[in-house]
């Protein structure tokens, strides 16, 4: 086989905790959004109703991957948008004068933002540290710093740089124990492991269609559960924030009382349009088949890795480990020149720091472990 085919046919990929792949991507992204196009320029008076059908779509979806009542689930372009808008909505008593808990290893983005909004806001962003010399934060460590004046934790369910699976319902059962508010950014999770905001139940999620659920960037979503979606005020709103967006009586603003609340202006569509061919391949899969391929191909990194020496940055028990295995390199050596020697092979991986990240998806094969292999024992 080429070298070009062997990059198309996505049997050395190891994207997935970025930008996941399915068979058939380009066409079917590229034909959704042609009708999106012929749709938005028709010379016609139906181009909202085809456009907005397009979101609801998307929205449904969504709920009922991740198993969200109905009208407790909106749009957002990314996870980061999701969270300001779920922290500028809640009641002042949840954050004034008490503690946003949350772990050292989530995503920079969300630690970036609640840093900023602390003072703001009148809370104190405590954040638990990654053991010295380790990967992950403990679960143990997370329930040691949840006492009774957390009125908020945001739990990463995934890591994306050790990808470190929390137990989830130990969490949240202590959670509910002290009194807080909790969510879960399931973004490094949704679309490879079991994941329902009912089981346990969480008070708000976030999230994006990209990586193992293989969309688009800008579709993002944010679900708010109740009594909580009752209770928010969010302070971004607009005229789609209304029960009746088309409601223009200035002094008669009203919040819609679902999930459209946390709406605002005008919504963007076209990351719908682009992320529902995804959706609607994955929800024709057998989700166990495809987690059964993933832990397959991990296992083989995870002896690859033993057996060449590197060490691993991933928990070695898979029922700790999310999609993704992590190798660790050693100071002296250079992660951009091993992620460019793997590209030579149409091995396409990425690192952060010294932590080599590797995702095996739906399109990886043995034949790209083997590849893998040989790359890894030469490095």
């Amino acid at each position: 086989m080429s070298a070009q085919n062997k990059a198309m046919d996505g049997s050395g990929y190891f994207l997935y905790h970025s930008i996941g792949m399915y068979p058939g991507k380009a066409v079917e992204m590229a034909e959704a959004l042609s009708d999106f196009s012929t749709g938005w320029a028709r010379c016609d008076n139906e181009q909202w109703v085809r456009a907005l059908g397009v979101r609801q779509e998307f929205i449904d979806r969504w709920s009922t991957l991740i198993g969200a009542p109905a009208g407790t689930l909106t749009t957002s372009e990314n996870v980061t948008t999701a969270l300001n808008s779920l922290i500028g909505a809640l009641p002042a008593e949840r954050l004034r004068g008490r503690r946003l808990l949350i772990a050292g290893d989530c995503f920079p983005s969300m630690h970036f933002l609640l840093s900023g909004l602390s003072e703001r806001y009148g809370f104190v962003l405590d954040t638990v540290p990654v053991r010295p010399g380790e990967h992950w934060v403990r679960d143990d460590d997370v329930i040691e710093a949840w006492t009774d004046d957390v009125g908020v934790c945001l739990i990463t369910y995934v890591t994306s740089t050790a990808s470190h699976r929390c137990d989830l319902g130990r969490l949240v059962a202590h959670g509910r124990k002290r009194g807080s508010l909790i969510g879960v950014d399931v973004t490094q999770a949704v679309g490879l492991l079991p994941f329902d905001v009912m089981r346990p139940a969480v008070d708000f999620t976030i999230s994006t269609s990209l990586k193992w659920l293989c969309a688009t960037p800008g579709a993002g979503i944010l679900h708010v559960a109740e009594p909580l979606l009752a209770v928010c005020r969010p302070e971004l709103r607009g005229w789609f924030s209304q029960g009746n967006i088309f409601s223009w009586d200035l002094d008669r603003f009203s919040y819609a009382r679902d999930a459209r609340r946390f709406d605002n202006g005008t919504p963007s569509i076209i990351a719908c349009a682009g992320s529902l061919p995804a959706l609607k391949w994955h929800a024709r899969q057998d989700t166990s088949a495809l987690l059964t391929h993933n832990r397959k191909l991990s296992r083989m990194i995870v002896e690859i890795a033993q057996e060449f020496g590197f060490s691993l940055a991933s928990p070695l028990d898979e029922a700790e480990r999310g999609g993704s295995v992590m190798l660790a390199l050693p100071e002296d050596r250079d992660a951009v020149e091993l992620v460019a020697r793997l590209a030579q092979a149409d091995l396409y991986a990425d690192h952060r720091g010294q932590i080599i990240r590797l995702s095996p998806g739906f399109m990886t094969t043995d034949e790209g472990i083997g590849r893998l292999a040989d790359v890894l024992k030469t490095a």
